[in-house]
């Protein structure tokens, strides 16, 4: 399967630096371990998770709605650029979706780097709710797995705060 319409864009998705998220961001709720938080600027929400290898991972709406992002960040060493789209492979359950991703460094916090993948199917976000890992599958870098407990109640608490935002 195919991410439908995969994009990845730095400029549409930068967080930028932590004080600028304390006025970007406001916290909404958490369950399951995952935060989340209304963007303010975009007027949607996002749900967040840090593991136990303090590894962040978002997901949440573009500004207009129309394309959901998944995000990964991590402390450890990586040969991610800002500069190069590379070809990324999500496993999520027993469907393969692959796409692009572009880098992101220093957009959270200092220290990590990361990238995001954008979509407009909405089927990538109904297995991320089912599944119990998504396992992502870089070009240039090792594969490593991501745990997605809580996603869907986390997910069902982003629509609420969706819904939320548009009243």
């Amino acid at each position: 399967m195919r991410l439908s319409h995969i994009l990845a864009t730095t400029a549409a998705l930068a967080l930028g630096s932590t004080a600028a998220m304390a006025d970007k961001f406001v916290g909404y709720g958490a369950v399951d371990g995952w935060n989340v938080h209304i963007d303010t600027e975009k007027g949607t929400c996002m749900v967040e998770t840090k593991d136990g290898l303090d590894n962040v991972i978002q997901m949440g709406l573009t500004k207009d709605r129309a394309i959901g992002y998944i995000g990964i960040f991590t402390k450890a060493d990586t040969n991610i650029r800002t500069d190069v789209k590379q070809d990324v492979a999500l496993l999520i359950g027993e469907n393969l979706y692959v796409g692009e991703a572009t880098g992101m460094r220093g957009n959270i916090t200092k220290g990590y780097s990361g990238g995001y993948v954008l979509t407009d199917d909405p089927e990538v976000y109904d297995a991320i709710r089912r599944a119990p890992t998504m396992t992502v599958f870089p070009e240039k870098e090792y594969s490593f797995i991501v745990d997605l407990a809580g996603t869907a109640k986390a997910l069902d608490l982003a629509k609420k705060c969706n819904e939320d935002q548009l009243q």
